[in-house]
């Protein structure tokens, strides 16, 4: 294996990982199209994400823990049904192709990303504890692990929605998501074996173990403001660029 074949994957993990540990999303859905778009079924393709995203989330968690990012009653209500429905996804795309799902989901980001933007120009209102976390973890989960992708954009958003307070919401969102990997991961492991891991998932481990601690720096200095505008961006970009894919497929 030759440093060239593995430094692409390498360069994305890191511009992955960079743009998670900030905006508390874009990981799987950078890493997983990637890999869809060079020829790995979708199961294996989030199942490797997901064995990478076991090393990046805990540097990424510890890192947002250590500059006091994680509100740990909100992770309390959030990690337990994610990793519910993160197995429960895991095996879903094991056995049905999830194809037919991801164009729905996809639009359901796009007006959420749309909401945020809008909410971030507005200036937000004063932060407030969310009301609905446990469903949001379960289908955040589901769709992570079933879509490669989800946690984050479907977390993340529906959390800065309801009024709780982005850096905040970025640390926890970040923290519980290695709880979540760590299952979806056994999950796909126990189901389809080794072969999960290649050079694109060894790349991508490395650049974004690499860029973890600074995605965390990042959050923490960026303003309230200028974090709902950019999550929105991001989150409209992959959503946008998602429909198209499936609809040209």
């Amino acid at each position: 294996m030759e440093l060239t074949d593995v430094l692409p994957f390498i360069l994305v993990g890191f511009a992955a990982q960079l743009v998670d540990g900030a905006l508390g999303m874009a990981f799987g859905v950078i890493s997983s199209t990637l890999l869809i778009s060079l020829g790995v079924p979708p199961a294996a393709a989030s199942a490797g994400v997901h064995a990478v995203e076991t090393f990046t989330t805990a540097a990424s968690g510890a890192s947002h823990a250590l500059h006091r990012n994680v509100d740990w009653k909100l992770f309390a209500r959030l990690v337990v049904p994610g990793v519910i429905g993160g197995v429960t996804g895991a095996y879903v795309i094991t056995q049905v192709p999830s194809d037919q799902a991801r164009p729905v989901v996809l639009a359901y980001l796009t007006i959420i990303a749309v909401i945020l933007i809008y909410r971030g120009l507005r200036y937000p209102p004063p932060p407030r504890p969310p009301k609905v976390v446990a469903p949001l973890g379960l289908a955040g989960g589901f769709l992570d692990a079933a879509g490669g992708g989800g946690w984050g954009p479907i977390v993340t958003s529906n959390l800065l929605m309801q009024g709780a307070a982005p850096r905040q919401v970025l640390g926890t969102v970040a923290i519980s998501e290695f709880f979540l990997t760590v299952a979806v991961s056994a999950t796909f492991l126990f189901h389809l074996g080794l072969e999960v891991f290649t050079q694109a998932t060894l790349g991508l481990l490395i650049g974004g173990v690499a860029a973890a601690p600074f995605g965390a720096l990042l959050a923490k200095r960026l303003s309230v403001k200028t974090l709902l505008l950019l999550v929105g961006t991001v989150l409209l970009a992959t959503s946008g660029f998602g429909i198209y894919r499936a609809l040209a497929a």
